[in-house]
């Protein structure tokens, strides 16, 4: 028996963001497996749950709670840290899969923001495919990204007329502002990156984008980098999480 999966994007944390075709995805499916990503994060589950209620025309589906793997960010070797965390994670949608999809059934997965931008559920799919373990299908509808919601809440285009626009992580951004690009978007920053930039640039900053605790910050990147890192500090501690990115631009 073959199941089949749907893995949709739901956009950057405004329901608004859900696009019609996302809607109509939403309405095929049966089950709809949520991610519990432990203490602290439990609005990102409430979110995904109030989304179904908002979107799903019937009272037919059905929701099933699952504790996601946590990486281990103990290893030394970071892509071997990511391989095991994978192999984890696919290991629980395999099980899940099984028990909770018939043949009749449509299992849906609701991924923030777009499934093809730093998110690694459709790798893990892929994964789970090529394991042959069962007969898997699974459809993939893009989502309002991050970084899009972030240009449209700043007003401001991502790219310099004819430049080029790199997208990175704060890991690699420690290394040095990239020399391809004029314009950068940073995701995945833990460490504060931004703060190692030496360039003068401009900065365009936003966390918990599109939802009612949305921060905005912008500015020169070395008047406003001790804002931004005060305002993430402060807003992890009373969240217990947060979901940020930003732009960067050279000045001219």
């Amino acid at each position: 028996m073959k199941r089949k999966v749907l893995v949709i994007g739901i956009g950057a944390g405004n329901p608004d963001y859900v696009t019609v075709q996302a809607i109509d995805a939403m309405n095929r499916a049966s089950v709809f497996f949520i991610p519990d990503k432990g203490t602290g994060k439990e609005d990102l589950a409430r979110l995904r749950t109030e989304i179904c209620d908002r979107f799903i025309r019937s009272d037919s589906y059905r929701t099933v709670s699952f504790d996601m793997p946590v990486r281990d960010r103990s290893s030394k070797d970071y892509r071997a840290g990511v391989d095991d965390w994978h192999d984890a994670i696919a290991a629980v949608y395999g099980r899940l899969f099984l028990e909770e999809l018939t043949e009749d059934d449509c299992g849906a997965i609701l991924v923030w923001g777009d499934p093809a931008l730093y998110d690694s559920t459709l790798r893990i799919l892929q994964r789970l495919q090529d394991s042959g373990r069962f007969a898997l299908e699974y459809e993939v509808i893009p989502g309002i990204s991050a970084v899009q919601a972030l240009a449209a809440r700043h007003r401001v285009t991502l790219n310099a007329i004819g430049e080029a626009i790199a997208i990175t992580t704060g890991r690699k951004l420690a290394e040095g502002f990239p020399s391809t690009a004029d314009s950068v978007v940073v995701m995945l920053d833990g460490e504060n990156a931004y703060a190692s930039v030496e360039d003068d640039v401009d900065i365009w900053w936003g966390a918990y984008l599109g939802t009612d605790d949305e921060i905005l910050v912008s500015g020169k990147l070395h008047e406003v980098a001790g804002d931004i890192e005060r305002i993430r500090r402060q807003a992890r501690a009373e969240k217990g999480w947060i979901m940020d990115t930003y732009l960067m631009k050279r000045r001219p």
